[in-house]
């Protein structure tokens, strides 16, 4: 075995054992800090796919501003267990059988990922993530979309500002 193999399920064991904290922890800040571990994971596993670029986006953007926008939403509306309101037989219910359906399919993909692990990956080059060759395809060939996105974005803070602004007259 390789070191990248072994890193690949060190960080493998560690995002699943994460992500199973965050769905069994009772504190809702808890859970967020679960999920960041989560997020530091999956970078990880961006870094042996040497996709340096997603590695840092993804802990700059979700594990960063993400959970601090959550962890805010969570401190203002001071989630406890007094103010949960209690759940009906039906929707318990219906959670279960929603639950069953989610694993039947994780274990149907389970069983045909057995099938596709003996296939062997290709790439063309060891450098297809780096930032670098992303900058090239992104203002060349997609510089239309990209554009069209930093638009997007601008509009959306605009639109967060006048939707949080105060209204002077009151």
């Amino acid at each position: 075995m390789s070191i990248i193999q072994i890193l690949f399920y060190l960080l493998s064991g560690l995002a699943v054992f994460a992500a199973l904290m965050v769905l069994l922890s009772k504190n809702p800040v808890h859970s967020v800090l679960w999920l960041i571990v989560v997020f530091f994971a999956i970078s990880g596993h961006y870094i042996l796919l040497n996709a340096q670029f997603l590695a840092i986006v993804n802990l700059i953007v979700y594990a960063g501003a993400i959970m601090v926008l959550f962890l805010f939403v969570i401190m203002l509306m001071n989630l406890n267990a007094a103010t949960e309101p209690n759940q009906h037989i039906w929707m318990k219910l219906a959670g279960v059988i929603a639950g069953g359906c989610f694993l039947v399919m994780l274990v149907s993909l389970a069983s045909q990922a057995g099938d596709m692990a003996k296939k062997t990956v290709l790439m063309k080059e060891g450098n297809i993530g780096l930032i670098k060759e992303l900058g090239k395809i992104l203002f060349n060939e997609f510089v239309i979309p990209f554009e069209l996105t930093s638009v997007l974005f601008l509009s959306a803070m605009v639109g967060a500002v006048v939707l949080g602004k105060k209204d002077s007259t009151q």
